[in-house]
């Protein structure tokens, strides 16, 4: 589908307070290359869904020169997520204050100038595939995502270029069957952690408006919800550069191999990025976007659990 020729509801265009790459930045926001909520189309423009206050709405952005971005917008959500197109691609994010030190880094900066850090300020919808890639292979919780926003989820508005959808709302999340938390691979623990944040969803997107601190003590205090999780909700919804993965599987020993040739503990990992403190999320995101290999594949890998099986 040609979709150039459809004028979008709304429909904004900015230039960017620092260099942004449109994919790098918003790269990060996809769930596997099957996202129902995410397209690359071959004209290089990014489509995404999102829910606001007002309702579902398909987004489509493109950057007609390296210093001009663009977002258009269909359905009921429109106007407010076409006025949030900044800050989604980093308006807030400032790197002014990060300092590489080190030749790797200096590298990877220098050559990855337009990667920002998104800030969706869509809390309650970072948190949900957040939960479903806890103590899961990434590519299990890829597949339960595509799997129950395909089933419960609604058709996105406007031209989309494929067929794409728009993730549950809470009241959705909430009111999935058992069995079909079990269907899509979903143990009972993850399954009950996401209805359960789904019934105090409008006061975890509150966190959008708090201090770090603040936010990660309000996500805490849902069952289920640790350290990881408000990391990975940080990075996405919050725009946060600091936010560190603590208690991720792999990224003590891919940071610790990357920068330092060895193998190290979350606690190791942590003081040793003490000198990137307000960064320590940016230094991952660079690391990742040179290509920057981490330690290797000779070690045991998280296995993968079928949870329909059980």
């Amino acid at each position: 589908m040609h979709t150039g020729a459809v004028i979008a509801a709304h429909s904004l265009t900015w230039s960017p307070r620092h260099p942004t790459d449109l994919r790098q930045t918003l790269g990060s926001l996809r769930r596997g290359g099957g996202d129902p909520t995410f397209h690359l189309d071959a004209l290089g423009a990014v489509w995404r869904t999102t829910r606001t206050d007002e309702g579902p709405v398909t987004l489509r952005y493109t950057q007609p020169a390296h210093d001009v971005l663009r977002c258009e917008g269909w359905g009921a959500g429109a106007r407010s997520a076409v006025a949030a197109a900044p800050e989604v691609l980093g308006d807030r994010d400032d790197p002014a204050g990060f300092a590489p030190g080190i030749r790797l880094l200096d590298d990877a900066h220098r050559r990855n100038p337009g990667l920002r850090i998104p800030r969706t300020g869509r809390v309650f919808e970072a948190l949900v595939p957040a939960i479903l890639e806890q103590k899961v292979i990434t590519l299990q919780a890829h597949d339960s995502w595509r799997r129950l926003v395909w089933r419960f989820g609604e058709a996105a508005p406007g031209p989309t270029p494929r067929k794409m959808a728009v993730a549950p709302s809470a009241e959705g999340w909430g009111s999935i069957p058992t069995w079909e938390w079990h269907r899509a691979g979903v143990d009972p623990r993850r399954a009950r952690t996401i209805v359960n944040a789904s019934r105090y969803a409008a006061r975890l997107d509150e966190a959008v408006s708090m201090s770090p601190a603040d936010a990660s003590a309000r996500l805490t205090l849902m069952p289920g919800i640790g350290a990881w999780t408000v990391a990975e909700v940080a990075q996405r919804a919050l725009g946060d550069a600091d936010a560190l993965s603590v208690g991720d599987y792999h990224l003590s020993n891919y940071v610790g191999h990357a920068l330092w040739g060895r193998d190290m503990t979350d606690d190791e990992m942590v003081e040793a990025m003490a000198p990137w403190a307000g960064h320590r999320y940016r230094v991952v995101r660079l690391l990742g976007a040179a290509g920057v290999r981490g330690r290797p594949r000779r070690g045991p890998r998280m296995p993968f659990v079928d949870h329909r099986a059980i």
